[in-house]
This record gives C-alpha cells, structure tokens and sequence, in this order.
C-alpha cells in the first residue's frame, strides 16, 4: 500500500489528469459546437405553392427562390397542418399541432390566442442546445416566454431587404456560437388598402408608390395573370393576382439579399437554409380552408452537404415535422420531450420514398369569430375532411370577404367560384371525402357514395387515432354531436 506522501502524489497527478481530460473534452465539445451549421427558417406570408418559378409558374419572377431551390430539394406534398398565420407559426415552431400547443388562431388584437406554457419551442431548444437565436419581422405568436428568441432584431416586415441588412452584425458576430435565425415576412400577405386608381381597386398586398428600400419593384400585366383553378377567372381576380405577384417578387428579393449577407459574411457554406409559407394565398378557396391550395405550400431546404442537389421530393411531409427536423440537422434533439412530428432528415437527397404516404391536418380558428374546427387526413390518394361545425356557414377572413375578387365574381352573379359552387364552398357537409387523382380540385364528394364507404370508414378510424395520438379536446365531437 502507497504511503501518505505516495496517496497524496497520486491524488494530485489523478486531479491534474482528470482536470486535463475535462479541459480537452471542453475544447472538443467546443470545437464540435462551432462546426455545427446555421439554420435559417424564412417563412413567408400567404405564398401559394404554385406561385415561384420553381414550382411551375411561368409569370410570376423569383429567381433567388428558384437557385435555393436548385442547391437543395423542393417539396412536392409539405403541408401546413392550419391554414391560419398564427396558428400555423405556432406549429413551425413547437413541433405540436395547434389543437395541443393552445394556439388555436390568431395571438394578436382581441383575438388573443396563446400557447400553453407547457411548450418548448424551437428556439428555446436551440439556445439549451448552444446556439443563439434571432428573429426578425413577422412573429404572431404567443406568449414570449414560451417562443423565446435572444434577440429581435428591427424591421419592416413588408421592406425585406431592409430585414436582410438589419441580420449582418448577427450573421456576422464574433460569436463562435452557431446561430437560429428566423427570417418571417408579411409579404404576399393582403395589406395596404386597395389600389383605387387601378381598374378593379385590387387590394395593394403591401404595394405601395414609394417602394421600399433596396427593391426594385416587379410589376405584372393583371391578363398574363396565371389564374389558378380554384379562383374565378375575373379581371378583379387577375387585377388582384397581379398585385400578389408583385409581393411575391419582393419576397424573393429579401431572400436574395439574405443569403448575399450570409455569403459575405463567410457563414453561406455551413448554413442550412429553409424556405416555406405559413398558408396558401389569401383569396376565397386556399387561405382558412383545408382544401389543398390552402395547405399545400412551397417548402425548399438547402444544406451544405447537400449532395443530389435540385431534386423534387414527393415525401408526404407537414409542418409538425419542421421543429424536429431542424433539430436533428443541428445535432439538437432533446432527449426529454416528445414531438407530433417526426425528422425528415433521412428524406432530403431522396426523390421517391416510403414511410411519408400520410399526413394529417386540425384547423379550429382564424378569427375569433371563425369558429369552425376541420381535421384531415389526406392520404397520396384520397383525402378525408371532417367538417365538425357543419352545422355553421363557413366563415371568412374579413379581408377574404371584401377582397375584389369575392365581391366582383358576387356582382356578376356567378353561382360557381373557380370548379366550385359558392354554395358548396359556403355550406358543407359533415364529411368530405375527395379522390385527388380523379377529382384534384375536391369538387366530386365521395363520401356518402356506397362504392367508397369502406374507404371512408377507414379514414374515419385513422382521424380518430390521429386525434387521440395528438390529445385533441375536439375528439369528443365523435360522441357528443
């Protein structure tokens, strides 16, 4: 046995040992702390999925949105899970569908929305994670301690440009920290009164005669105008999309900027980049309904190792998925707390894949007028709506309501509104059930069609699943109403 003066050498050579693993453990976990990427999550505001270039669209100019694009992988079937701006935000961010996380519509004004204290938001575990967080523009939800940043940076949410240039000294930081940045515009968003010296008086979307700074602003002819199916093919229509087309353009602008600061300051190549919207458009037939223009939506990521660049993903993925995702690409995953969604990760350099045949969707609020819960599940093929407060006419957004193009295509005395009749779209029944590679405009209802009974049923019994998996309160609606 060692003597005291040995037991004591020992102890100290043992410390200084274990003091010296520890520091280069440190170092290490440093070091791997400083490779981990950025991530930047831009979520823009009402952008329909078939509204960029690189979806399809010939007119409408976004040539920065198409290059991330072509760096990355554009998802074909990505799904907000409630076509309602807070609502939806409040899912990119928790991971949890509305119906649980508390934010059933909208947090600001008399509305006054919020998420339950319970949640853990994605900057939240991105700061326990080690990275700094920072947002800037558009935030719409609540409350702030539960969608915590470090910082909010200043910026008009229409001026995108201006909200890119307002993120060099956070991109650029002496911080070796990796960063969170969440970049939110209110563009294409409907705003700014209406255009009353232009035929039509279409709402402006955020246009306005001074510009902004740094945009050179894109101006459509309203008759080169794609008008989609689901809209009524009106001049108040095509003068309206004209003015949301050049929205869209100073989006893409803002992006552009965007990834311009982040390659100037060096951050560019370890820098995952996300590009969605929180809803479809905001016209009649897409914004606060279920139906797929409102929820089927342009969702782009780029990642520096990205290898299969430029590829079309047909992965059935929805906005639950995003937290968990982001999270995984950044080494961030929390071991204690449980997400509705699930990693995409393994999907990103894949065109074709298994496992992501199915998705669901649970809208309850726009307004705190708009009562009117939907839940869905949408299979590649068919999709199941569940009307719930069947029973009320369906609501609208104010702004929906006395946009141009509701009213005029009312004027004209139109008894249809795109492939559908106004009273379908005003009064529906209590399920919906659509064939989407026969009928994908949603007109042909199935769902009391003895052919499809067991196909309904099935997808009933999925819904309820969905809903007892997720804790959703409305699933007493099956026994009680």
């Amino acid at each position: 046995m060692p003597s005291s003066m040995d037991r004591r050498q020992f102890l100290r050579l043992s410390a200084a040992a274990a003091l010296a693993t520890s520091s280069w453990t440190s170092v290490r976990a440093a070091g791997a702390a400083s490779r981990r990427s950025n991530v930047v999550l831009i979520v823009a505001d009402d952008h329909g999925r078939g509204d960029l270039g690189c979806y399809g669209n010939r007119v409408v100019r976004t040539p920065h949105l198409d290059a991330l694009a072509a760096e990355g992988v554009r998802f074909t079937h990505a799904f907000c899970t409630t076509a309602s701006c807070s609502a939806s935000r409040s899912v990119i961010l928790s991971g949890l569908y509305n119906h649980y996380n508390g934010q059933y519509g909208h947090e600001h004004s008399y509305h006054h929305f919020r998420s339950f204290d319970h949640v853990r938001s994605l900057p939240v575990l991105l700061s326990q994670a080690g990275y700094r967080t920072a947002r800037v523009g558009k935030y719409h939800v609540a409350p702030e301690e539960v969608y915590k940043f470090d910082v909010a940076l200043p910026g008009n949410s229409r001026s995108p440009v201006q909200m890119a240039d307002n993120c060099r000294d956070f991109v650029a930081g002496d911080d070796a920290r990796p960063f969170f940045l969440y970049f939110c515009t209110s563009d294409p968003h409907r705003g700014g009164g209406k255009a009353t010296e232009l035929p039509h008086q279409p709402d402006r979307f955020g246009n306005r005669d001074q510009g902004y700074p740094g945009i050179e602003e894109v101006t459509y002819d309203p008759q080169k105008a794609i008008v989609p199916d689901y809209l009524p093919d009106i001049p108040e229509c095509r003068a309206e999309l004209a003015q949301y087309y050049q929205a869209v353009s100073r989006v893409d602008q803002g992006v552009g900027r965007l990834i311009n600061v982040l390659k100037q300051a060096g951050r560019y190549d370890d820098t995952i980049v996300v590009y969605l919207s929180d809803n479809g458009i905001a016209f009649p037939g897409a914004k606060t309904t279920l139906y797929e223009p409102g929820m089927n939506l342009p969702c782009i990521v780029r990642t520096p190792w990205q290898k299969n660049r430029g590829i079309a993903c047909d992965a059935l993925v929805n906005y639950a998925d995003l937290a968990p995702t982001i999270l995984d690409l950044a080494g961030a995953t929390p071991s204690d707390y449980e997400f509705h969604g699930r990693s995409f990760k393994s999907v990103l350099e894949r065109e074709h894949v298994d496992g992501w045949d199915t998705t669901y969707a649970s809208h309850t609020f726009h307004e705190i007028t708009m009562y009117y819960p939907m839940r869905v599940v949408r299979e590649r093929r068919f999709k199941l709506i569940w009307n719930i407060a069947h029973g009320l006419e369906y609501p609208f957004a104010s702004d929906l309501w006395e946009s141009a193009t509701w009213q005029g295509n009312l004027k004209r005395g139109n008894t249809t509104y795109g492939k559908r009749t106004i009273d379908a779209y005003l009064h529906r029944p209590r399920f919906e059930l659509y064939d989407l590679q026969s009928d994908p405009h949603e007109v042909v209802n199935l769902a009391d069609d003895p052919k499809h009974k067991d196909k309904r049923d099935e997808m009933k019994a999925r819904l309820k699943a969905f809903q007892k998996r997720t804790n959703d309160p409305w699933i007493l609606k099956w026994d009680y109403e």
